[in-house]
């Protein structure tokens, strides 16, 4: 079975494994860069720091998380991850619904200039 992997402008994701109702990421996310500002319809996620630090928007509420550290974020809830540090920024991503298509994003903000209709790393 081959997983998936794209280059985002922020750094990069990996499929690590996935099967019904889940999937797991290795995100890697560069020095000062942040994705975007997303929901999604169908998945919640729960995000664990593997090294570097994570400074999390959710819901509007700021939450800076350290390696070995988790972050969850609810079914529908806005949500963005920055590294605000030098050094590269390393998360587990576990996504849980019924439906966990890279489609499932609706940006509320962007850096990069990508529409809401574009496919991300979530």
């Amino acid at each position: 079975m081959s997983l998936d992997w794209e280059e985002r402008p922020w750094g990069s994701w990996h499929v690590i494994d996935e099967g019904d109702g889940y999937k797991v990421k290795r995100i890697h996310v560069a020095p000062g860069q942040r994705l975007s500002y997303q929901t999604h319809e169908h998945r919640s996620e729960h995000w664990v720091v593997i090294a570097g630090t994570a400074t999390c928007v959710v819901e509007g509420e700021t939450l800076i998380a350290e390696a070995g550290h988790s972050i969850d974020v609810a079914l529908g809830a806005a949500h963005r991850i920055t590294n605000a540090h030098d050094e590269e920024l390393v998360i587990i991503e576990v996504q849980r619904g019924a439906y966990t298509g890279e489609d499932d994003i609706c940006r509320l903000e962007d850096d990069y200039g990508r529409s809401d209709d574009a496919v991300e790393a979530r």
